[in-house]
């Protein structure tokens, strides 16, 4: 739902994917659990999506987010009330808020309680 609606905003769906040493440095040793060119490939299956475009690190997306001069940024309800990278560089910033508990940490977790 979430790239559907982000595609309705626009006419071109950027998605921007931390890189594994990003992830690695954000969450610990043993994530991330796919791989940057599994996440890449899922994402761009996404019928709504046109291009993803990997980051190392916040400079690194707030240069993407520049660069690219988007009219609209949208991001996930969890970010409400807290400095969005790049929100400057963008006309309008949406949130679209978590659909339930859907998050590869909460796998994660669920997977290891059923060991």
């Amino acid at each position: 739902e979430l790239f559907k609606y982000a595609k309705q905003q626009g006419t071109t769906l950027y998605v921007g994917v931390d890189s594994d040493a990003k992830v690695k440095a954000d969450k610990g040793q043993d994530r991330p659990f796919n791989t940057l060119i599994d996440r890449i490939n899922l994402l761009l299956a996404i019928k709504y999506i046109d291009k993803v475009i990997p980051f190392d690190s916040t400079e690194h997306l707030e240069e993407k987010i520049k660069n690219l001069s988007p009219d609209v940024m949208v991001i996930g309800g969890d970010w409400k009330g807290k400095t969005v990278v790049g929100e400057q560089h963008v006309e309008e910033v949406v949130f679209f808020d978590r659909l339930k508990d859907y998050s590869t940490t909460n796998i994660l977790k669920w997977t290891k309680s059923q060991k």
